[in-house]
């Protein structure tokens, strides 16, 4: 994804370009625990909704699953990955993921990575609901996606609002029990609940998540961009303002 101005380009994309890989709000470590919570297997058909950078894409194909569809409604990952990551059951769809051309009951396991956090309420539900419609009776529906802790309606508000101006997409967290709500009430039972602490952009994340070397790589990369560095600092002073009333979760959920 090329970013042409960083005053307004949304913040994964600015962390992507100065070189950082792994981008999600529980890390390597969560994004490890939902591949395995899904138990992905050789005989499985599985789809990704917003895949990304390719990252989790390529810990699922290492899985050899029967086969794998990436759905993003970004035109330049779509091709990206297409040309990233090949083969004779491997493709990416342009589409959005509450609307998918994917046949119904027709799929083992669907995951989806800090997308729904992006999303209005009721986008949410669509989504959630298009997961349901794709997967087969039994198969697993797994999110990994930002969450809130002891907040009131009024808290919630103002954290959601500063992280849609600090990252310049419309971040909507819940917290676990909302999550958990929204997957049951479109016919899912959450079967596993995995949690980590939101420290996208704390040092030691970065290294666990990235390596001593791209680390360095990546800082040297943001002090030579003094706009891609302006908005990273306000981004990480917002995670750092609210890090007691934010982590991230991950559901594994099982479609009724």
């Amino acid at each position: 994804m090329e970013v042409k101005d960083f005053s307004k380009a949304q913040g994964h994309w600015i962390l992507a370009k100065m070189g950082k890989r792994v981008l999600r709000p529980g890390g390597k470590e969560l994004t490890q625990k939902l591949v395995n919570g899904l138990k992905i297997s050789s005989q499985d058909k599985i789809v990704e909704f917003a895949p990304g950078m390719g990252y989790t894409a390529s810990l699922t194909l290492a899985k050899l699953p029967l086969s794998y569809t990436g759905i993003d409604a970004d035109k330049e990952v779509v091709n990206s990955l297409s040309q990233k990551l090949k083969g004779d059951h491997i493709q990416f769809i342009y589409s959005n993921a509450n609307s998918t051309p994917i046949e119904e009951n027709s799929k083992d396991k669907v995951y989806g990575e800090a997308m729904l956090t992006m999303q209005a309420d009721h986008r949410k539900s669509e989504i959630i609901k298009e997961a349901h419609r794709i997967l087969k009776k039994g198969g697993l529906y797994a999110i990994h996606e930002l969450g809130l802790i002891d907040v009131d309606e009024s808290l919630k508000a103002t954290i959601q609002k500063d992280l849609a101006y600090a990252i310049k997409v419309n971040a909507r967290p819940l917290t676990e029990s909302e999550w958990k709500s929204l997957l049951e009430k479109e016919g899912f039972t959450v079967l596993e609940v995995y949690k980590n602490d939101m420290s996208l952009l704390e040092y030691r994340r970065i290294i666990d998540d990235e390596g001593i070397f791209r680390f360095f790589k990546i800082g040297w990369n943001v002090i030579m961009n003094a706009p891609a560095r302006k908005r990273i600092l306000e981004m990480r002073d917002v995670f750092k303002k609210y890090q007691k009333h934010m982590n991230a979760v991950v559901l594994i959920a099982q479609k009724n």
